[in-house]
């Protein structure tokens, strides 16, 4: 089955094409995400998000290497990202019951669901 072509980035002025998951091209996708770590990102990020998250994250992903919410649709994606299914800031733990594995695309789109990006 064919690919959808490439799009241009939507950065102004940049005449890259974009990587397939985003519309920005590689380097302002970079760009875009340190800016969001820097100014919209919780001051205490590192706290929570340090070693042993990613330890627990690695172990997490090792366990459960395909998104979870692609498996129950039959696709076999795999793990970008592992999600708190309560939130650390709303009281939740790394316990292998809060987290989910997750492919990038699904990640944002639960956030989106959620609101709180």
């Amino acid at each position: 089955m064919p690919r959808k072509p490439l799009s241009p980035c939507s950065y102004p002025g940049c005449v890259r094409f974009a990587v397939r998951c985003s519309s920005l091209c590689e380097e302002h996708l970079k760009q875009e995400r340190k800016r969001y770590n820097k100014y919209e990102r919780d001051d205490d990020f590192n706290k929570r998000y340090g070693r042993s998250w990613r330890k627990v994250r690695e172990h997490y992903v090792s366990a459960h290497p395909l998104c979870e919410s692609c498996l129950k649709d039959g696709r076999l994606v795999p793990v970008e990202e592992v999600h708190h299914i309560v939130p650390l800031s709303q009281g939740g733990t790394n316990d292998d019951e809060n987290l989910m594995s997750l492919c990038r695309s699904c990640h944002q789109k639960m956030h989106r669901e959620l609101g709180d990006r």
